[in-house]
């Protein structure tokens, strides 16, 4: 077994805090995933250091959670059914140091883990780094009216490295809310190990006022939509880590650039192509209707979309989901697959993004205010139908920046032990020494269209295949494939599947 410790961690100065503290959630925090989030830091640490590193991590905790107040108690409902982060005087939170750095601990190096990427399926059962409790998915004790603990931490050492695990409930933060929270503990601990001044922190990053629109009385509330469900016709997925070097997204945007002149990002190109090559495998798989329309679905970070722009570091949920409805200029399945240049794809997805703005925000949650019990809002990723993409961009959390004094993180990764069907993530590139590193995508496919989509010679060209991050397969793939050279430039003849 492997020598654990547990400490129940007091915020820095508790003594003089508030018998009891709260935080009321926002309209936005109901509108998030009804979960606990688990991101792991990978560093880098020699032996000698490893009991130092864990003395200023557990100093710096204490020191961010009198910061991050709401990450300390549990969500409690009050007698008007709304819910608050809830925290006493003597409140604690949980911080368990686990030593897996032993022979007999047979756990993979920090270099064993570079080299295959940090990809997750690599660290095995995933309930050994984390907090048991706590790990990713829609469960019973995830409701707001269970008293959720917020959140916990768990430091294992493994050989020549530590994996730092973070677990939060998805209400008391996006990613990059947390984003913010790492940079934090990151200066904190800095503070520690090079004895230099602690970070400042402003009060305001706790204010959710913001995003709490007037509420409306007793009497005109309505009850919301049932609870979502799994789309009962999804099928099993895998999730499988993608590398997108700066080369060849520089080639991907190039031929997914509009000829009008219009603006596409780098993020609207490599998404354009990854729904028109998920579209293509799946609509076989589920029969759907090639003149018919699919959910296109992101998660933007409103926090620079917002005037004024509010606090640097300010916590929670301040994202907005921008969702393809059945408005004019929505391409079909035939046109996401193939009918239609993937210019006209990537234009659509620029298109949705540029209209999500802080008004747009506002009026959803105007929508929010009337309902009644707010936690039957939360979203449900698998509650969509099949052929649903739904992308997540983190490529601003920025996380192998932080500097904890005892080094930089060399990559981050959301710890799965289960695949939300038709979710991908887009993580920012990690510090390899290589000038042509890019970002990484964890892409949602379902087991029996992995090898096609591994194969398929768009995904070829750009996409260098890393591992699976969740749901692996056993894999007999054609080693004699290779990438083809780039398609000319779109145009409104050209198809690219």
């Amino acid at each position: 077994m492997p020598r654990r410790e547990e400490f129940h961690l007091h915020p820095f100065g508790h003594e003089n805090d508030p018998e009891e503290e709260s935080f009321m959630l926002s309209h936005l925090d109901y509108l998030t995933a009804q979960t606990y989030n688990n991101y792991a830091l990978f560093f880098e640490v020699k032996e000698a250091e490893k009991p130092s590193v864990a003395a200023a991590l557990k100093g710096a905790l204490e020191r961010t959670l009198s910061q991050c107040k709401h990450l300390v108690g549990t969500i409690e409902k009050n007698e008007y059914g709304e819910h608050s982060f809830v925290k006493k005087r003597n409140s604690t939170v949980l911080f368990v140091i686990q030593w897996l750095d032993t022979p007999e601990d047979s756990f993979p190096s920090s270099s064993d883990l570079e080299k295959s990427h940090f990809v997750s399926s690599r660290l095995g059962d995933i309930t050994t780094l984390s907090i048991k409790k706590m790990v990713y998915g829609e469960r019973p004790e995830c409701s707001p009216d269970a008293s959720p603990v917020i959140s916990a931490f768990q430091a294992n050492f493994i050989p020549g490295g530590l994996i730092l695990n973070m677990h939060h409930h998805h209400y008391a933060n996006d990613v990059m809310g947390w984003a913010s929270c790492v940079y934090q503990l990151a200066e904190n601990c800095y503070s520690i190990i090079k004895n230099t001044k602690p970070p400042s922190w402003a009060p305001e990053c706790l204010d959710r006022a913001r995003f709490i629109v007037k509420d409306v009385p007793n009497e005109e509330k309505v009850d919301g939509p049932p609870a979502p469900e799994r789309h009962p016709d999804l099928h099993p997925a895998s999730w499988l880590l993608f590398h997108l070097p700066k080369s060849k997204a520089a080639e991907l945007k190039k031929v997914a650039m509009p000829s009008d002149g219009s603006w596409i990002s780098t993020y609207d190109a490599f998404s354009a192509l990854i729904w028109r090559v998920l579209s293509k495998y799946r609509a076989p798989l589920y029969k759907a209707e090639l003149a018919a329309t699919s959910c296109w679905g992101e998660g933007i970070n409103m926090r620079p979309r917002l005037n004024p722009r509010g606090a640097e570091r300010i916590q929670g949920n301040v994202c907005h989901g921008a969702l393809a409805g059945a408005e004019p200029g929505k391409p079909s399945n035939a046109e996401v697959i193939s009918e239609a240049p993937l210019s006209r794809v990537a234009a659509y997805i620029r298109t949705l993004t540029d209209r999500t703005t802080e008004e747009s925000l506002m009026k959803l949650l105007e929508t929010v205010a009337p309902i009644r019990d707010k936690s039957s809002l939360f979203i449900r990723t698998n509650s969509f139908p099949p052929m649903s993409v739904l992308m997540t961009d983190w490529r601003d959390t920025r996380i192998c920046e932080a500097d904890f004094g005892f080094g930089r993180p060399k990559a981050y990764r959301h710890l799965f032990d289960t695949v939300s069907e038709g979710v991908n993530i887009v993580y920012p590139p990690r510090n390899t020494g290589d000038p042509d590193e890019g970002c990484e995508l964890v892409i949602s496919c379902e087991k029996e269209l992995v090898k096609q989509v591994l194969a398929d010679g768009e995904m070829l060209m750009y996409f260098e295949f890393r591992g699976f991050e969740a749901g692996a397969i056993e894999l007999e793939l054609d080693s004699s494939a290779t990438p083809r050279s780039p398609p000319p430039k779109a145009s409104k003849a050209c198809r690219f599947l």
